[in-house]
């Protein structure tokens, strides 16, 4: 047998925009991935996210560790492999790619904690995902 097939997949954002349209080799982590899709994604007035609560914000991750690739409701880790985490396009309908999920979740950096700061605490590690 020779080497298995290159999985064809794509990554929808919150805005709807699909990023990473590639195929990629089964052996490549999730990690490696996240780095190649932090590359490609959008800057600017491109990637906004109006929040009911809030201005109009811009939702560029800073660094990969940012980024959460979620596929069939799971959140994919870092360390392991795509065959790993057992996406395949065997199932897609006409030979299609692969949509997962690109969210951006921001670092917060630790405090000491106290009332004041927990409540804050949870106002910044908030996350949206939309799906349509």
């Amino acid at each position: 047998m020779g080497q298995r097939e290159e999985i064809e997949l794509k990554f929808r954002i919150y805005d709807g925009t699909d990023i990473g349209h590639h195929s990629y080799a089964p052996s490549m982590t999730v990690a490696n991935l996240k780095k190649r899709l932090l590359a490609e994604w959008p800057q600017g007035n491109i990637a906004t996210a109006k929040l009911d609560f809030d201005e109009p914000k811009t939702v560029t991750p800073k660094s990969a560790n940012e980024v959460k690739l979620i596929h069939s409701g799971r959140i994919l880790e870092n360390n392991k492999t795509l065959a790993d985490s057992r996406i395949t396009s065997a199932n897609q309908p006409g030979g299609g790619a692969v949509i997962m999920h690109a969210v951006v979740q921001p670092l917060v950096p630790k405090q000491k904690k106290t009332d004041k700061n927990q409540k804050d605490m949870q106002k910044m590690n908030s996350c949206s995902c939309t799906l349509l």
